[in-house]
C-alpha cells in the first residue's frame, strides 16, 4: 500500500514538474519571437523599404504624375459632324426633312495659348461642323485652318476668352527605343484618359506600297478609337507625337499603336500657318532601301542604306556630286537602315535647307552637303506628275491640269494613257497643281479625266 502511494506521489510530482518546465520554455519562446518580430518590423523592414523601394517608386510615380498633370489640360475632345454621302439624300430634301448626320469623335492637342490645335486629318475629314471640348468642359466651335492628308495632320483654331493650357513640342528625333511615354486622349468618349508604355520602334511604315512615306513612332501605350489626334508625351511632359493609328482586326488596342513624330507635326503646323500648304524639300534621288536580297542581286556587300538608282537633273543631289549606284548611309547623323528613316527625316525639312549626306561609293565613305530643292513632281498611281508650263497651257487652254511626265502603270498604259497626257479632274474635281494630287484619297478614287497632247479628253472610271 505504501509503495503504491509513493508511486502515485512521484507521478503527480513528475507531471507538475513537466507542466512547469513546458510553461517556462513556452514563455521564453514567445518572448523571443515577439522581440524578433518587433525588431524586424521597426528596423529591418522599414529601413529596407525606405532605402530600396520607397525612393525609387516615389520618383517613378512622381515622373508619371508630373507629366500627366502638365499635359492633361492640353488635350481636347473633338466631335466631327458631317453629312452622310448617300444618293438618297435628295429624298429628305424633297420631303422637307434634314438628311441624317454622321458623328465622329477624336482628340486634339492644344499647342499655343491662343487656341491653335493639332489633330489628325482623318478625325475632321468631311466635317460640316467641328466641336471642341476642353478638359474643363467648355465647348467651342473650331475653325479648320488647314490639313495635309499626306501626313494625316490638321490644324484647328478656337477662340477662348482666357489663355489656354498647351503642350510644348519636344524633339521626337532624340526619342529612344525603350523610353517611357504617355498617351493622352479620349478613347470611347472617356475624356482625359492617360495610358503609359514605351517606345517600341521608330520610323515605321505601315504600308510600303502606298504613295505615303510614313515614318511613325511605335509604342505599346494603350490607344483605342477616339485617341486619334491625341498626344504622345515623354516624361518631361513634352509632345513627341500625335497618336494616329492602331493595327487591329477588331478595331481595338492589341499591344501597339503609332504616332506621327512631333518634329513632322510641328513642321506641317508651321507650314500651314505660314504658307497655307506643306513645303516639301527634295533631295533629288530615286532608288531603293537595301536588304539581303537586293544586295545579292546588285552583287554588293552592304545590306543597309539607300541605293541610288538615278539622280534627278538640276536638283541638290546632282549639284552636290551624288551619283547613280552610290549608297546613302546617313543624313545629318541619322542612320539610314530603311527608306522610312530617310523619308521621315527629310519630311521635317523645307526647300533651301542643307543636310549632310554620308554615302558609300565603290567601298569608300564620303560626305557632302546637299541643298534641298522645292519638290516639283509627285507620284500618283504609278504616274510621275508635274505642274504644267506656259507652253502646256496652250494645249489645256482654260482647263487647270497637271502633266504626266512618266508612267509606270501598265493598266493605264494599256488603256492608252501615255507620257505627255494631262490630268484635268479626279472624281470630277479640278486638279490645279501637284499639291492637290497629294491630297487625293486613293481609297475614294472613282474617276480621272485625262487630256491627250492633241486636246482630246478621255474619262476612265475605276470600279
Amino acid at each position: 500500500m505504501k509503495s503504491f502511494i509513493k508511486l502515485v506521489a512521484v507521478s503527480i510530482l513528475s507531471s507538475l514538474l513537466a507542466v512547469f518546465i513546458y510553461d517556462r520554455e513556452r514563455r521564453k519562446l514567445f518572448s523571443s519571437k515577439k522581440n524578433t518580430e518587433k525588431n524586424f518590423t521597426k528596423s529591418n523592414l522599414f529601413h529596407n523599404t525606405s532605402l530600396v523601394n520607397y525612393n525609387n517608386t516615389n520618383n517613378e510615380e512622381t515622373d508619371f504624375m508630373i507629366a500627366a498633370a502638365s499635359s492633361i489640360n492640353g488635350v481636347v475632345h473633338i466631335k466631327n459632324t458631317s453629312n452622310y454621302k448617300d444618293s438618297r439624300n435628295w429624298l429628305y430634301n424633297f420631303y422637307g426633312d434634314s438628311a441624317p448626320k454622321r458623328i465622329g469623335n477624336g482628340s486634339g492637342v492644344i499647342v499655343s495659348a491662343d487656341g491653335f490645335i493639332i489633330t489628325n486629318d482623318h478625325v475632321i475629314k468631311d466635317a460640316s461642323e467641328i466641336e471642341v471640348t476642353t478638359n474643363d468642359n467648355k465647348v467651342y466651335i473650331a475653325s479648320l485652318i488647314g490639313s495635309d492628308p499626306y501626313t494625316d495632320i490638321a490644324v484647328l483654331k478656337i477662340d477662348a476668352v482666357k489663355k489656354l493650357d498647351y503642350i510644348t513640342f519636344g524633339n521626337s528625333e532624340t526619342t529612344k527605343i525603350g523610353e517611357w511615354v504617355l498617351a493622352v486622349g479620349n478613347p470611347f468618349n472617356l475624356n482625359s484618359t492617360v495610358t503609359a508604355g514605351i517606345v517600341s520602334a521608330k520610323s515605321r511604315d505601315l504600308n510600303k506600297l502606298d504613295q505615303k512615306n510614313q515614318s511613325f513612332i511605335q509604342t505599346d501605350a494603350a490607344v483605342n478609337q477616339g485617341n486619334s489626334g491625341g498626344a504622345l508625351i515623354n516624361l518631361k511632359g513634352e509632345l513627341i507625337g500625335i497618336n494616329t493609328a492602331i493595327t487591329s482586326i477588331a478595331g481595338g488596342f492589341v499591344g501597339y499603336s503609332f504616332a506621327v513624330p512631333s518634329n513632322l507635326a510641328r513642321k506641317v503646323f508651321e507650314d500651314i500657318l505660314e504658307y497655307g500648304n506643306v513645303q516639301k524639300g527634295l533631295l533629288g534621288v530615286t532608288g531603293n532601301a537595301l536588304d539581303q536580297n537586293l544586295a545579292k542581286k546588285l552583287e554588293i556587300n552592304e545590306t543597309e542604306g539607300f541605293y541610288i538608282n538615278d539622280v534627278e537633273p538640276n536638283l541638290g543631289a546632282e549639284k552636290a556630286g551624288l551619283q547613280k549606284h552610290d549608297i546613302i548611309i546617313e543624313v545629318d547623323n541619322i542612320k539610314i537602315n530603311k527608306f522610312s528613316d530617310m523619308s521621315g527625316y527629310l519630311s521635317t525639312k523645307r526647300p533651301g535647307d542643307e543636310v549632310k549626306v554620308k554615302y558609300f561609293r565603290k567601298g569608300k565613305k564620303y560626305s557632302v552637303m546637299v541643298v534641298l530643292k522645292k519638290i516639283n513632281r509627285t507620284i500618283f498611281l504609278g504616274m510621275e506628275l508635274r505642274n504644267i508650263t506656259n507652253s502646256d497651257k496652250k494645249i489645256t487652254k482654260d482647263n487647270p491640269a497637271v502633266k504626266i511626265t512618266d508612267i509606270q502603270n501598265s493598266r493605264l498604259y494599256r488603256l492608252g494613257i501615255e507620257k505627255g497626257y494631262f490630268i484635268l479632274k479626279v472624281n470630277d474635281i479640278n486638279v490645279n497643281d501637284i499639291n492637290e494630287v497629294d491630297r487625293i484619297d486613293i481609297e475614294a478614287l472613282n474617276s480621272i479625266l485625262f487630256m491627250s497632247p492633241s486636246g482630246e479628253k478621255e474619262r476612265i472610271i475605276f470600279e
